[in-house]
């Protein structure tokens, strides 16, 4: 067995590729012609969007919409990165949100935490270094 994807569910599937392209650098991999599905070129696994509504068909007894408004989910996306500062920097211009100041963690990780521009959590931080 292989992680392929991860999806999440947004109200704007063509707003949040546009953002993950500008705050972070992603390319579009795929967008379908309703725009309701979308992918991005992020590595080995790819980050997917799909639509409040194509949930809402997936899942008959629904589900907890993300909101930018709400505190977040307890799950996050983690982007390594040889630049944090940079690239945190970049992700705030593009209009993520800081809910988390670059620290060093015990370990020597440097980690700092933004929610994108549907709420979701947002890791950058540098590798881990393995000794």
């Amino acid at each position: 067995m292989k992680y392929t994807y991860t999806i999440l569910y947004v109200e704007n599937v063509l707003e949040t590729i546009k953002f993950y392209e500008l705050a972070f650098g992603f390319q579009r991999k795929f967008i379908t012609p309703e725009k309701d599905y979308g992918e991005l070129s992020s590595g080995e696994t790819t980050i997917s969007f799909a639509s409040i509504e194509l949930g809402n068909m997936n899942f008959k007894n629904g589900f907890q919409k993300s909101s930018s408004l709400n505190k977040p989910f307890g799950i996050e996306l983690a982007f390594t990165t040889d630049n944090i500062e940079v690239d945190f920097e970049k992700a705030k211009k593009a209009g993520a949100i800081e809910i988390g100041k670059i620290v060093t963690k015990p370990w020597g990780q440097k980690v700092g935490y933004l929610k994108d521009n549907n709420g979701f959590i947002i890791e950058i931080c540098t590798p881990i270094q393995v000794k």
